[in-house]
């Protein structure tokens, strides 16, 4: 062999040596940002139900006490039609219950019927073991679904009908006329003063995997939720809604190797009448989007992409401030049981 030919083949073989040693870089400068090993020995699927992190083996029960589930609110007179039921003597809880209609909605609307304790001397959902001297029956007036209409008010009435029928008593109906237009002005209202924000937040350059994302989110209060590719920040008191809400592509949680998905968009929520106010819901998302595109070498965003400078969240802070006061002078204040079902 030539000593052209030699060297000929030592540059070949430096060539391919050198494509080789280039690609095996470019694969994994390409990577997804992974998890710190040190912190998360192995990703944790989202959705497991215990907060990342949190050693699964130290975790006693017996610590964490049982939370107490917030009461389920009664008919108000302020979002619910009302026709009270008149009866010849009280009767069981057991026969309520057995009049009860099949489904609890007429349409789209919540519907509901109370008795009243004659122990408690309280309104309450019929239970077996009480007795009641008069009942009521309700339906919401709107939700995000729209205002109640004719149909839904007389599916409302079929029901009210039916159950007072087995019970021998006797509803009081309001004008429907009447009924049907104030939920038309509650729907407008509610629509007008509706508000669910949401940031995106990119990737600059790499993209995240999901152990990354919510390992960084973790780090922020964020505790896994119960669907794989979300993320949420409990309220301060249990059975409450979320205060702020993380999503990513759920197939990425899903894959078989969750740590070669690529995320390059993270989307932070926040349902406004969901939160009381003085759960400071969107200071602490403008806080976690700021502090997660800085640890994560990404931007903050709307849902078209557009960049969201600080001054542009002040105005969305003001502008915030007067719908809470708007809704409290509504008696429908963020947050309370009422703004939460009108707001569903």
């Amino acid at each position: 062999m030539s000593n052209l030919q030699i060297g000929l083949a030592v540059v070949g073989v430096l060539v391919l040596a050198t494509m080789a040693v280039h690609a095996a870089w470019t694969s994994r400068k390409n990577l997804p940002r992974q998890a710190t090993p040190d912190e998360f020995p192995t990703e944790p699927l989202m959705g497991e139900g215990i907060e990342p992190g949190l050693d699964a083996a130290a975790f006693d029960v017996a610590d964490f006490p049982l939370p107490v589930m917030e009461k389920k609110p009664g008919l108000d007179a302020l979002i619910d039609v009302m026709a009270p039921i008149t009866l010849d003597s009280p009767i069981s809880g057991e026969a309520a219950l057995a009049a009860m209609p099949s489904t609890r909605r007429a349409g789209s609307k919540p519907f509901a019927i109370e008795g009243f304790n004659d122990a408690s001397q309280s309104w309450e959902m019929p239970q077996a073991g009480q007795r009641y001297a008069t009942f009521q029956a309700g339906v919401q007036l709107a939700n995000r679904s729209g205002a109640l209409n004719e149909i839904e008010y007389s599916e409302f009435v079929m029901k009210t009908q039916s159950f007072c029928d087995a019970i021998n008593g006797t509803p009081d109906f309001p004008e429907m006329r009447e009924e049907v237009s104030r939920a038309r002005e509650l729907d407008q209202f509610a629509g007008d003063h509706d508000a669910q924000l949401g940031f995106v937040l990119r990737a600059r350059n790499a993209a995240w995997s999901p152990g990354y994302v919510q390992q960084n989110a973790s780090r922020l209060g964020f505790v896994a939720g119960a669907i794989p590719g979300r993320m949420v920040v409990p309220a301060s008191s249990a059975g409450l809604p979320p205060v702020l809400g993380l999503s990513f592509d759920a197939q990425a949680a899903l894959a078989d190797d969750p740590a070669l998905s690529a995320i390059r968009e993270v989307n932070l929520s926040l349902d406004v009448a969901q939160v009381d106010r003085s759960e400071q819901a969107f200071m602490r998302m403008r806080e976690a989007a700021v502090s997660l595109a800085s640890t994560m070498d990404g931007v903050v965003t709307d849902d078209n992409g557009t960049l969201l400078p600080p001054e542009a969240l002040d105005v969305i802070a003001a502008e915030l401030e007067h719908l809470y006061d708007t809704l409290d002078r509504r008696d429908l204040s963020a947050g309370s049981a009422l703004a939460r079902r009108l707001f569903s």
